[in-house]
């Protein structure tokens, strides 16, 4: 895998009594392996504020830990079979923000990481969404 790499993340929710969306963002990243994880960095920038958010996404087997820094401070890990809960620290406020994950699926090639990830999240110790986080990290190709 290159170090520049194209990051895109979707979102699937699946609300009860309302339909379900599903958002995709994408994002040139930096992508680097330590002690068998996968390290992605980037910035993010939220409409009508100036100031950034520095992501950090760590993929290891079972667990993704989405690290947030700057105008949104949080650190949510999605780990198999497990509940865990996060403060998030946003302009508006703060939510406490609980992510019952049921499945981490991790596939990987040379060019290629595909991650999956089924959740259930509750915000402020209420169920709002059973959701799934589909990550996928491709190489970027040099120009020539």
């Amino acid at each position: 895998m290159t170090k520049d790499v194209l990051l895109s993340i979707t979102g699937m929710q699946f609300e009860p009594d309302a339909e379900g969306g599903e958002i995709t963002t994408v994002n040139r990243a930096q992508y680097y392996k330590k002690n068998d994880s996968h390290y992605i960095l980037y910035d993010e920038v939220t409409e009508g504020f100036s100031e950034l958010t520095h992501n950090r996404i760590k993929i290891k087997e079972h667990e993704v830990i989405l690290t947030r820094k700057g105008l949104l401070n949080v650190q949510m890990d999605f780990e198999e079979q497990k509940k865990n809960l996060s403060n998030y620290h946003t302009p508006y406020g703060d939510l406490v923000i609980g992510i019952d994950t049921s499945k981490v699926s991790i596939k990987e090639d040379e060019t290629e990481i595909l991650v999956t990830v089924e959740y259930a999240l509750e915000m402020n110790y209420e169920h709002l969404s059973d959701s799934t986080i589909q990550i996928k990290i491709r190489a970027v190709q040099p120009e020539t």
